[in-house]
């Protein structure tokens, strides 16, 4: 990370100020500045990993301290501009509806609109840009999701919002429905203070969670997750989370959708991040009817990409065998004798649940 400013302290008081304003005009919604001690965030993590909470995100372990030391990782960071996006475009109630209708796919309402992970990275990128007008070259790296960063914990620490009990961030005026990126920075610029943890004796969020992934406050077992359990684990999802699931084929907004909180949520003014092809209000008989390269076609620049085809179907056919409609048993007994051993075995278990057999209905 090369280096060459010399600004003074009321310098670096001022160019925080127009950081805030450079990043509030490309529409991020909030940013805070925070140091680069980590070590409480360190303590919790290395606890985590001991006790295998992670499953198999192997990569969760993979870089060392590089993930809680930012220096370790951008040599010469000194600070971090944290920044959030909304990406809400719909109220709770009407997400509730569609987990409330078993026939309707529920997915995770950050993945219905385009790919986040290139959207604000560029925008990062244009506020880099912005200061290198004010001070000249300096040193920085920009991180949306894609490296060993400790987002959330960073966020907390520049005064975003705090880590509720269900572990993702919230902030006291607009919710949790946000993403977070950072500026890797070598400029020694004022930090913001922490704000308070404003959770207080709620529990909505553990009573709510539909595999008990969340264990107590502020602790998740990712194995358990169905976020987890649908995006990250390769194989099977074990039988005993499958009925739990529902009719949630991409992650889980459950323990948004009932947080107190989320009532202050801001609707996102980032069209980009609008419902595509209708999948806000898809059914599971539709996207199963989906071959890949319809699949390839209508997910292309969405984070639904991530898990892959073969999991996809995987997912869409547990949740058809929850689902009580005998419609989908004609599709779930042809993929009964799909190739992939992830799908046949899931079209298998759905068609039991609907008191089918393989091979017919």
């Amino acid at each position: 990370m090369p280096t060459g400013n010399s600004e003074q302290p009321d310098d670096l008081t001022a160019l925080a100020a127009k950081v805030k304003a450079h990043a509030k005009d490309l529409g991020f919604d909030a940013v805070g500045i925070a140091d680069v001690d980590l070590s409480q965030a360190e303590a919790r993590l290395t606890e985590w990993l001991a006790a295998g909470r992670h499953g198999e995100m192997a990569y969760m372990a993979r870089h060392g301290s590089k993930r809680t030391r930012p220096a370790e990782l951008v040599p010469g960071t000194l600070r971090v501009i944290s920044v959030r996006m909304d990406y809400r475009h719909e109220p709770e109630d009407a997400m509730q509806a569609a987990l409330d209708d078993p026939q309707r796919a529920y997915i995770s309402r950050y993945a219905l609109g385009r790919d986040y992970h290139k959207l604000i990275r560029r925008r990062l990128q244009q506020l880099a840009t912005r200061i290198e007008d004010e001070v000249g070259p300096f040193g920085y790296r920009a991180f949306v999701d894609s490296a060993p960063v400790m987002e959330k914990p960073i966020a907390a620490k520049a005064g975003l919002g705090w880590i509720g009990k269900h572990t993702n961030l919230l902030t006291q005026d607009a919710g949790g429905w946000f993403f977070l990126g950072e500026l890797y920075t070598d400029l020694p610029l004022p930090v913001d203070a922490p704000v308070a943890d404003r959770c207080g004796s709620c529990t909505r969020c553990i009573e709510v969670c539909p595999t008990r992934a969340i264990t107590a406050p502020y602790q998740l077992d990712a194995r358990r997750c169905i976020s987890y359990l649908t995006i990250e684990l390769d194989g099977p999802i074990p039988l005993e989370f499958r009925e739990a699931i529902g009719n949630r084929v991409f992650g889980c907004d459950d323990c948004q959708i009932h947080c107190p909180w989320n009532k202050f949520a801001q609707h996102s003014a980032e069209d980009a991040f609008a419902p595509r092809h209708g999948l806000d209000m898809a059914t599971l008989i539709d996207l199963f009817a989906w071959d890949e390269a319809t699949w390839s076609a209508r997910t292309e620049g969405s984070a639904m990409r991530r898990p892959g085809y073969l999991k996809w179907r995987s997912n869409l056919a547990i949740a058809l065998g929850n689902s009580r409609d005998p419609a989908a048993l004609p599709l779930l007994a042809e993929a009964a004798s799909d190739p992939s051993p992830l799908v046949s075995e899931a079209a298998a278990w759905a068609m039991a649940q609907l008191g089918g057999t393989p091979g017919g209905s």
